[in-house]
């Protein structure tokens, strides 16, 4: 199964001619010499960049999880502290940080690098922290059709530690509750506990 690295040569890759034109203008328009040394690559610079970072658009989600396996294993799993990086799509601003997930399998499991792998899929496109959080617990749940399934996603977003009304280090949670998470407090609770450091 292919990775999100695996897309890099994609959709950017057709446009690298028009984006970097369009980079350069955006250099021009702020006031910079695109002829200036430290300026020349920066457009192409920014295009490899685009390839890696929206790389999300060439991944169905479905199939990083496609691939499952009978466990006749009902008891929670928990992968924690997947490391992610995102661009808000309001701004165009870096954010990142951590998601943790957990299931409860019904019959099926799914490799713990595809938990992995879905956050890489979900994540590296224009997004918003809600959507990434209510986007994996559904694919988990379409997909492994488990008995429940919640998601925690933690964020620090540049748009608002860096601009705006500037505070850094300033973290959004925010959690998504599918299945047997939803009615039964002792599995949010379990799920909760193990994810804290």
């Amino acid at each position: 199964m292919a990775g999100v690295k695996d897309y890099l040569n994609t959709q950017v890759s057709r446009n690298r001619e028009k984006i970097e034109d369009h980079i350069r203008e955006i250099l021009k328009l702020i006031g910079e010499d695109v002829e200036r040394e430290g300026l020349l690559d920066t457009p192409a610079r920014v295009t490899r960049m685009y390839e890696e970072i929206f790389a999300g658009y060439e991944v169905d989600p479905r199939e990083v999880l496609g691939v499952t396996f009978e466990e006749n294993h009902e008891e929670l799993v928990i992968v924690k502290d997947i490391v992610y990086y995102s661009q808000c799509e309001h701004h165009m601003a870096p954010f990142f940080g951590k998601v943790h997930i957990g299931y409860i399998p019904s019959g099926h499991i799914a490799g713990l690098s595809k938990l992995a792998r879905l956050v890489e899929a979900v994540t590296r496109r224009l997004q918003v922290q809600e959507r990434i959080t209510s986007q994996i617990a559904d694919l988990m749940d379409e997909v492994l059709k488990p008995q429940g399934v919640m998601v925690v996603v933690e964020g620090e977003h540049l748009c608002m530690c860096s601009r705006g009304v500037k505070k850094p280090g300033s973290r959004t949670i925010t959690s998504a509750v599918r299945g047997t998470f939803r009615t039964d407090p002792a599995s949010r609770s379990e799920f909760l506990s193990l994810i804290r450091d």
